[in-house]
């Protein structure tokens, strides 16, 4: 009984440790959940205005003539995969991996500490990931895209849709497609002409596309971590409290059973 009692305790203090790190986890992912909501709100009004914009560019039928609208059947596709920092978030990480797999022989460029390590490559942080480094990465994507290296690119990240769901969705973005006429924005006159302001503009919509989707993911993973983390402590409390019972009642019957040996020595005297 004394055993029993001496095991009951440890895996009480054990899982009361692990109690407080849920705890500590949920209250840092809980104060992050403001700011990165913010910030995937404003996302989110720049995507749609950003979108608005382009549409009206890509429906012009000269642009279409430009590179961006170019197919490469024979080279690969690009997919730029957008994951956490760090473990801890339900399934966030593991959906990207398993959505990632589904394309196999596509080239990843990884963003989060969590899917570089996947992929083996250098550490890039998607909760401190910049504007300043969206352009570069869409400036170098472009130049390869108009190389003709590359044969699709799209964005792999997680849509969040509410504290419950969030969801793996990959998004082509390369080439540009024109819009259908039914939702086509009415035509406009571009200066000094539409090839023109699509190059310029390819750029800023890019590593528009590239940031929103960065911020939407950090939304979705301090979500799904908070989420987690709190599942984690409501287990761990129904863990201790039946912890406890059991450790009450096998030091009940050790006392139960130290009186019967008291009494029964007693009596053989």
């Amino acid at each position: 009984m004394a055993g029993n009692t001496k095991v009951l305790r440890s895996r009480i203090k054990s899982v009361s440790s692990t109690l407080q790190l849920t705890r500590a986890m949920e209250l840092v992912a809980s104060s992050k959940i403001r700011r990165a909501s913010q910030a995937m709100l404003y996302g989110r009004k720049y995507d749609e205005a950003l979108d608005s914009a382009f549409q009206a560019l890509l429906s012009d039928g000269d642009v279409q003539k430009s590179a961006y609208f170019q197919e490469y059947p024979d080279q690969e596709d690009v997919i730029l995969v957008i994951a956490g920092d760090r473990g801890l978030a339900g399934g966030y990480n593991a959906n990207v991996f398993r959505l990632a797999a589904e394309y196999e022989g596509a080239r990843f460029i990884p963003i989060g500490k969590r899917v570089c390590d996947h992929f083996g490559k250098a550490p890039v942080s998607s909760e401190k990931f910049t504007a300043s480094q969206a352009q570069d990465l869409a400036k170098e994507i472009l130049s390869e895209f108009r190389a003709g290296n590359i044969r699709r690119f799209g964005i792999l990240y997680t849509r969040y849709q509410s504290v419950i769901v969030q969801k793996a969705t990959l998004s082509w973005i390369l080439p540009f497609q024109a819009p259908e006429s039914a939702t086509a924005p009415k035509a406009l006159i571009f200066e000094p002409d539409a090839q023109t302001v699509l190059t310029a503009a390819a750029k800023t919509y890019l590593a528009g596309k590239i940031i929103t989707a960065v911020r939407e993911s950090f939304m979705s993973e301090v979500t799904a971590r908070r989420m987690a983390m709190d599942s984690a402590g409501k287990n761990a409390k129904e863990m201790i409290d039946a912890l406890g019972l059991a450790y009450n009642r096998a030091r009940q019957g050790a006392i139960t059973q130290e009186i019967t040996e008291i009494v029964a020595g007693s009596g053989a005297e």
